[in-house]
């Protein structure tokens, strides 16, 4: 098994930052994924969509606090884009290359994650079988992300880390989390 701990920081100049931590862990066993993350601190600053009552695939959700992670195969261009709503809404989208071929991966009918809201805390946490898009045998590049939209309607980008001139989480040199060939 492959297990890492991450910490995402805000890019610098997007607004007004919350004080909060975004923090988890991913692993890799076989070729289940589990990814989880906790957004830690004053979370009533943070504008949070409430749980649907029939979760589904829905477009444009980083247009609200949305936690993202992108998938690369390594030494190829391909990649895809996870997008999970604290409201239980999700949507996954495939890239040929940089922002190019953009399709929604419908390798997925469901995307069950668990979403556990406290006073001072989100956590949630996906659980997901990688073999409808990717064998074990191909090694990974991961790119872990947040966006935080605040009350006053401003948005904060985090992210492991930020390469570019403006907030990007498709840059390949972002995707800088590796998950080795399974076992």
């Amino acid at each position: 098994m492959n297990h890492q701990s991450f910490s995402l920081q805000p890019f610098p100049g997007t607004g007004k930052f919350p004080d909060v931590k975004i923090a988890g862990n991913i692993a890799r066993n076989g070729n289940q994924l589990t990814i989880q993350y906790s957004l830690l601190g004053d979370i009533k600053e943070i504008a949070i969509t409430l749980p649907s009552a029939t979760p589904s695939r829905k477009h444009e959700l980083w247009q609200n606090t949305c936690f993202e992670f992108f998938i690369g195969i390594k030494n190829s261009p391909r990649y895809w884009e996870f997008n999970l709503s604290p409201s239980g809404d999700w949507n996954i989208y495939r890239f040929d290359d940089y922002r190019q071929g953009m399709e929604e991966d419908t390798a997925f009918s469901t995307l069950p994650f668990i979403v556990k809201q406290q006073a001072e805390s989100v956590e949630l946490t996906l659980d997901l079988d990688l073999e409808k898009i990717i064998t074990q045998e191909q090694a990974l590049e991961v790119a872990i992300t947040t966006v935080i939209k605040n009350q006053d309607g401003d948005v904060t980008y985090w992210a492991l880390t930020h390469r570019g001139a403006e907030a990007d989480f498709h840059l390949r040199d972002s995707f800088i989390l590796e998950l080795p060939v399974a076992n």
